[in-house]
């Protein structure tokens, strides 16, 4: 993108410039993502199988959010740990990094948000789960998907720096993955049974700040680890 653009000019650039990248490279990976399809489409049949299809709704809803948190971590910690030296330094010579953290963060928020919405459907249908407010809990795993994408990107670029980044993406990313996941458990449990939608819509506008403000973090505190 041209440095001597305008502001917003610039700025919409070099978005569209990093979302073309992220798109062709996971083309280029494509086996990625029909590896993660195929893992979620796996342990779906072989769940649903062990249950023989009498699976009590909380049990279901549990072991659906657990398989999307598996999938998020596979999918999410690629962000920043797999680029090479090479790889980073086109991305300085592309964009900012507030361009390129929001732009992964959104990118990661539209994939899990659609593996989410694939599994959930195999899984409703293997599990034989009947949805009361089926709209809801499609909400609810899209805002869940955008809450663990902006933690787990930001936990990507710091570990990434580290040399035990494993480790280090398991222990940053653990203090808020468990109260997402329980938040969203207990969210999705009123959608399937068709309770008070008021404490619903309370814990979802809970999350909802709580990806937006992960979001502000992660573009603010992104520029510290650039060129690190």
């Amino acid at each position: 993108p041209d440095k001597k653009k305008p502001g917003m000019s610039r700025c919409w650039a070099e978005f569209r410039a990093l979302w073309i990248k992220e798109l062709k490279l996971e083309w280029k990976q494509r086996y990625a993502f029909f590896g993660l399809l195929l893992y979620v489409g796996c342990t779906v049949i072989v769940v649903g199988l062990a249950f023989q299809r009498q699976m009590n709704p909380l049990s279901w809803n549990i072991l659906f959010w657990i398989i999307l948190l598996f999938v998020a971590i596979n999918a999410v910690a690629k962000s920043f740990m797999t680029e090479s030296p090479s790889q980073q330094r086109y991305l300085y010579t592309l964009a900012g990094p507030s361009a390129v953290m929001l732009t992964k963060i959104l990118y990661n928020t539209l994939l899990l948000g659609v593996i989410g919405t694939l599994g959930f459907t195999l899984f409703s249908l293997i599990g034989g789960v009947k949805i009361e407010e089926l709209p809801l809990f499609i909400l609810i795993v899209w805002v869940v998907a955008w809450t663990l994408a902006a933690n787990l990107t930001l936990v990507s670029a710091i570990a990434s720096r580290a040399e035990n980044r494993i480790t280090l993406l398991a222990v940053l990313g653990f203090p808020l993955t468990v109260p997402v996941l329980l938040t969203a458990i207990r969210i999705s449990r009123a959608a399937i049974e068709g309770l008070d939608a008021t404490t619903t819509y309370s814990n979802l506008n809970f999350l909802l700040g709580l990806a937006a403000l992960l979001t502000a973090i992660s573009v603010v505190l992104f520029p510290a680890l650039w060129r690190g």
